[in-house]
């Protein structure tokens, strides 16, 4: 599954990079990130994202295009004080800090709105690779494999540096410990791009 759909990404940039005006480009910066639910901590904590990105011109007028990026993205997240009398049967006491790390696939369209300016707007595909199980008894999996997110945001481009700020909110839960609660991913993007 995961292989087919990175092939599938792979097959759209090679069919519109013969056909249409595009730009490839690396791209890096932070995630104001937290899962929201009981029993996490609802304060934002810092981690990164770092990746790639292809942007293929739409209409002849360049003011749309389409976006799509390859991210290794951490969300970090802090488990509030009462979390074992939630989950009595699951977590440890010790261990309270929470670092998911995702290989993200968003997929944006662009809308040049006035000069430098571009809004953007996507959806966002996310397969989990790896999280902190310390916390947990036994090591089990307390979240599910993928995510499915929304992306909403903004670009500022000064030649081919692009400046980019953007809300990314998880429309799934990936709560994989009961059914106490749903458990959501949200972060604050802040990323510095370079087209090459």
């Amino acid at each position: 599954m995961k292989t087919k759909f990175a092939i599938m990404v792979l097959a759209l940039f090679a069919v519109q990079a013969v056909s249409a005006q595009f730009r490839l480009g690396i791209k890096g910066g932070t995630n104001i990130s937290k899962v929201d639910g009981v029993p996490f901590d609802d304060q934002f904590r810092y981690s990164y994202h770092v990746g790639g990105f292809s942007e293929i011109v739409l209409t002849k007028n360049k003011k749309l295009s389409f976006q799509p990026e390859v991210l290794f993205s951490q969300y970090s997240s802090t488990l509030d004080s009462n979390f074992k009398s939630v989950y009595q049967d699951f977590f440890q006491s010790e261990q309270s800090k929470v670092k998911l790390n995702y290989l993200s696939f968003p997929l944006l369209l662009n809308y040049k709105l006035i000069g430098p300016i571009y809004l953007q707007a996507g959806p966002a595909f996310s397969i989990l690779l790896d999280e902190n199980k310390k916390f947990l008894q036994n090591g089990a999996d307390a979240f599910k494999k993928g995510d499915f997110s929304m992306i909403g945001g903004a670009q500022i481009r000064i030649a081919n540096v692009y400046v980019t700020g953007r809300y990314v909110v998880g429309l799934n839960n990936i709560n994989d410990v009961g059914d106490q609660s749903k458990w959501r991913n949200q972060a604050v993007q802040l990323s510095l791009g370079l087209s090459l």
